[in-house]
């Protein structure tokens, strides 16, 4: 049952920034006709989002709950936008203006966390997002999974290299990416089958794991849901090498489908520079390869992704060098609290459509015979013809129920604040009643059963307790964290630094390529067989709004 949300905990100023920039879409229309204007135009807008809150360094990390030197400098802790639950202040002052919770007050009230399954829990039947396919929950995984890597036994560490770096092509670490060279003309070990290009079988035909990817990690494990994976022999052999653990490599078809994608534009890529630089060697030509392909995708993720997370009419860029003078140019570093708004698990649908069959989502996983038995345009094409499922309560699907509680329990872990406490810092006012979050009467009710008080609620749970934005893919705080963190830790990846983003880092054919790429749709027709068919690659719905 719905009820009208209270909108008085919104703030004027958010009220006024969502109605200009999702109104007047005649004067946006006219700023991006004039590409001076829009440059200064993109600039504002994205600095506005990111000032929102305080810049890193971050004072807090969860090594501990005070400030140290290590506490600076030791990335394997994960960062904190906010002081752990457990920090005593020394001072009577506010945290950067913010009245936050009394520790004593807010863990004490928590419920258990097994109680709060029935938040994600079904009752009905699946919410579709209006505006997405399922192909934006598929890339939203595999690109995160590259820098959002919690430490699976040490949920307070991570094993992350903190940058947008393609880890799970390229490999988390020298060894790995030495492991899946060929070291021929700069490439990646790869096989054709079908006349379709993939990355090489991980076990020989006899199950046994092949001697070359000794060193690259088999299974994550989780200390709340151990792991052990023993595949069976069909399903071992189609099991790719890539860059990061076997298991998780392989996890699903989305997943597989983008790594396939990025091994083939490396590979294509490669033939181009041969092609155009024939005196460069093995290492110049895979170094300059894997910067471009990384380059293309930090454009994908500025320009396609992001534009489609957003309701306003004005379309992103990327220009990294305006923003090399601002005060929010530091060296990346994840937080818990960008790891928790990327837990999409809602966005996945109990079902998807392949072959025109509906079939289970857990049978997508670990089963790459489903893409190389229908080749990989036709399978993008597939999941852009589906809608993804709305990111809501009441619509995880069962087999991920598991992991959304995992998600709250590292919330707890890590001693984050509550809601309300990072609606302040994101300069939303504080919620005082369960009817500003949410206009479902059921949302509503649980809330007030389960927390008893609004700043009871954590954080992981108010994130996805709000109604979804009007012509958006997020609900409010969700997309204002993301548009926080990945503006500024996308913008300051070293590829794009003032004196690196350039012809002389790409080479001038390298350069024109990362110039000429906008959208996942421009690198999926590049490196598939070359035919008279143009699939369809679109994070929107065919009745979405349009790119």
């Amino acid at each position: 049952m719905t009820a009208k949300r209270d909108t008085s905990r919104d703030g004027f100023r958010n009220k006024l920034e969502t109605l200009a920039l999702t109104k007047f879409k005649p004067i946006w229309d006219f700023i991006q006709s004039h590409p001076g204007l829009a440059k200064k135009v993109n600039k504002t807008l994205i600095n506005n989002a990111i000032y929102k809150i305080p810049t890193r360094p971050y004072p807090f990390s969860t090594m501990s709950p005070y400030t140290s030197w290590e506490s600076l400098n030791d990335r394997t802790y994960s960062g904190l936008h906010l002081p752990p639950v457990d920090w005593q202040p020394l001072t009577d002052k506010n945290y950067i203006g913010i009245n936050l919770t009394p520790a004593d007050k807010f863990e004490k009230n928590l419920p258990p966390v097994e109680d709060l399954a029935v938040l994600y829990s079904k009752t009905g039947e699946t919410k579709y997002s209006p505006k997405s396919t399922l192909i934006f929950p598929y890339f939203v995984q595999w690109f995160t999974d590259s820098f959002l890597r919690t430490d699976r036994q040490n949920h307070r560490r991570n094993s992350s290299n903190h940058q947008i770096d393609l880890c799970n092509v390229y490999g988390l670490n020298s060894k790995i990416t030495h492991l899946l060279r060929s070291h021929q003309g700069g490439k990646l070990k790869s096989q054709m089958i079908n006349g379709e290009e993939y990355p090489p079988f991980y076990y020989d035909e006899n199950g046994q794991p092949k001697a070359e990817f000794t060193g690259i990690p088999l299974v994550l494990t989780d200390k709340d849901h151990p792991k052990s994976y023993d595949f069976p022999l069909e399903k071992k052999r189609t099991l790719f090498a890539m860059g990061v653990e076997l298991e998780r490599a392989n996890v699903q078809i989305g997943y597989v489908m983008l790594n396939i994608l990025a091994l083939r534009e490396h590979n294509r890529v490669c033939n181009l520079l041969a092609k155009n630089y024939p005196n460069w060697d093995d290492e110049r030509l895979f170094q300059t390869a894997r910067n471009i392909v990384m380059a293309e995708f930090l454009k994908i993720v500025l320009e396609d992704y992001i534009n489609h997370i957003t309701p306003y009419h004005f379309q992103f860029f990327t220009d990294p060098l305006a923003f090399t003078n601002e005060k929010w140019y530091r060296t990346n570093w994840m937080s818990v609290e960008f790891t928790l708004v990327y837990r999409w698990h809602s966005m996945l649908p109990d079902t998807l459509i392949y072959d025109g069959q509906k079939i289970p989502m857990p049978d997508s996983m670990w089963n790459n015979d489903m893409i190389i038995n229908k080749g990989l345009g036709a399978i993008f094409e597939e999941s852009c013809s589906q809608p993804a499922a709305q990111l809501s309560f009441f619509n995880t699907p069962d087999f991920l129920l598991p992991t959304e509680i995992a998600s709250i329990r590292l919330g707890r872990e890590a001693k984050l604040r509550s809601y309300n406490d990072y609606r302040e810092l994101c300069k939303y006012p504080r919620v005082t009643d369960f009817d500003q979050i949410s206009s479902d009467e059921k949302v509503q009710k649980e809330l007030k059963r389960l927390y008893g008080h609004v700043d009871n609620i954590e954080l992981y749970v108010g994130l996805y307790a709000e109604d979804l934005r009007p012509n958006s893919a997020l609900p409010p705080l969700v997309g204002r964290l993301i548009g926080i963190d990945a503006f500024s830790q996308a913008m300051t990846n070293p590829l794009l630094a003032e004196n690196v983003f350039n012809p002389e880092t790409f080479s001038p054919v390298g350069w024109e390529e990362i110039q000429n790429t906008k959208t996942l749709s421009q690198v999926v027709h590049r490196n598939i067989p070359q035919t008279n068919k143009t699939y369809r690659v679109s994070f929107y719905r065919e009745d979405g709004r349009p790119v």
